[in-house]
């Protein structure tokens, strides 16, 4: 019997090695002898908080009441203009409820502006390292994603004068995110003027992934850059600060003449984001909710201060110090001979053999670092956070 052959396209995308590691280390896990200890997992970016108990109950309330249908392809007109008063209130920045898109996750959102912006053979620039699926979506899609090497010097965020001297004749854009995974750094603000004035030189489009914007822990970095002007194009998501991972909704904010274009896309993909997770996200806006949102918001910033010096005093250097998301970027270079590693990645499966700590190796993010890099997740209980600390401390002596 054969079987359809996949697309050329489909095979040129790559596994998602977060997930990959995830499986890898389930595996390990089921293979456990009794009293052994079990795994603790520092690897996916997942909130260990889950939706506050307000917006639990709008979505059981949402579903009691039948309000389960398909919503317009540009979301509930309520949960527009809530956002667009939550920018107000925030951030500080008007942005019209029209301007606002819904979308089925923030990864929807970035396959609605690609497919909006850019056309098969088209280039856009992401720096290295950068979140794998960014790029992923971009290849799936036909249009190649350039990666220009950052480093601690520049917080590991593009400068504008590297994108100028990487733009081609194909470039039709570039792509940040501020905060940043696998970091959890941001771009300057000035440079991030910078770039938009290039983008707006060279006639491309600015698209920023805002998605951890809201666990920013610096006054300095934690700005949207819809502030400087209505061309920029933002992907957001109510997985990260709002805590609702697995309900897979999101948005987009747009140039006003873009939105009926991504209309026309959503209608055809995704018809309209969940319904349920829709009415829920209307809660979420409760002051209630938001009070909470910012308690979690201390609580990951307390985490960092006390895992990212205790992993410094393990020989595992964190060049910048995170101002946002739930991630550390270590440089690992100096204990990979211990490890009996050669490459963050080896030295990540060792670290799950003989630590049981699961972590993420820079390999998914990008290849500038040189394959010394692991980034760890600590968007986990402060005890297990303590206890990998221990058990590293222990595994590398």
């Amino acid at each position: 019997m054969t079987h359809p052959t996949p697309s050329a396209r489909a095979q040129q995308v790559a596994p998602f090695l977060v997930m990959q590691v995830a499986k890898e280390a389930a595996a390990l896990q089921a293979t456990r002898s009794p009293g052994a200890p079990r795994m603790l997992y520092l690897n996916i970016g997942e909130p260990d908080f889950v939706a506050p108990p307000v917006v639990q109950a709008a979505a059981e309330q949402a579903i009691r009441a039948g309000r389960t249908q398909y919503t317009p392809a540009l979301g509930l007109d309520a949960l527009r203009q809530r956002l667009s008063a939550w920018y107000a209130q925030r951030w500080g920045v008007e942005v019209p409820p029209q301007r606002i898109v819904i979308t089925a996750g923030a990864s929807a959102g970035l396959q609605l502006a690609a497919m909006a912006l850019w056309d098969t053979g088209d280039d856009v620039l992401l720096p290295d390292p950068c979140y794998p699926c960014n790029r992923q979506i971009l290849t799936s899609l036909g249009v190649s994603a350039t990666t220009v090497p950052t480093t601690a010097a520049t917080r590991y965020q593009p400068t504008p004068a590297q994108l100028e001297a990487a733009w081609t004749a194909r470039t039709r854009g570039v792509m940040l995110a501020s905060p940043a995974n696998p970091t959890g750094t941001s771009i300057e603000p000035e440079a991030m003027r910078g770039v938009l004035e290039l983008v707006r030189r060279r006639g491309g489009a600015l698209v920023v992934d805002e998605i951890y914007l809201g666990l920013s822990f610096d006054t300095r970095y934690g700005r949207t850059a819809l502030a400087l002007g209505d061309d920029v194009i933002s992907v957001n998501s109510f997985s990260k600060y709002f805590g609702m991972t697995g309900w897979r909704l999101g948005w987009l904010v747009l140039p006003e003449p873009l939105v009926p274009v991504v209309e026309r896309l959503a209608q055809n993909h995704y018809i309209c984001a969940n319904a349920v997770a829709q009415h829920a996200a209307l809660a979420c806006f409760d002051a209630d909710a938001l009070a909470e949102y910012e308690r979690r918001r201390a609580a990951y910033a307390a985490r960092r201060d006390a895992f990212v010096p205790a992993l410094r005093t393990l020989g595992l250097a964190v060049p910048v110090e995170p101002d946002g998301a739930f991630y550390v970027w270590a440089d690992a270079g100096a204990r990979l001979a211990r490890a009996g590693a050669t490459d963050s990645t080896a030295f990540v499966r060792a670290m799950m053999h003989h630590a049981r700590v699961v972590a993420t190796p820079s390999a998914d993010f990008g290849q500038a670092d040189g394959g010394r890099f692991v980034r760890f997740s600590i968007a986990t209980a402060r005890a297990d956070l303590d206890e990998a600390i221990e058990r590293l401390r222990r595994w590398l002596g």
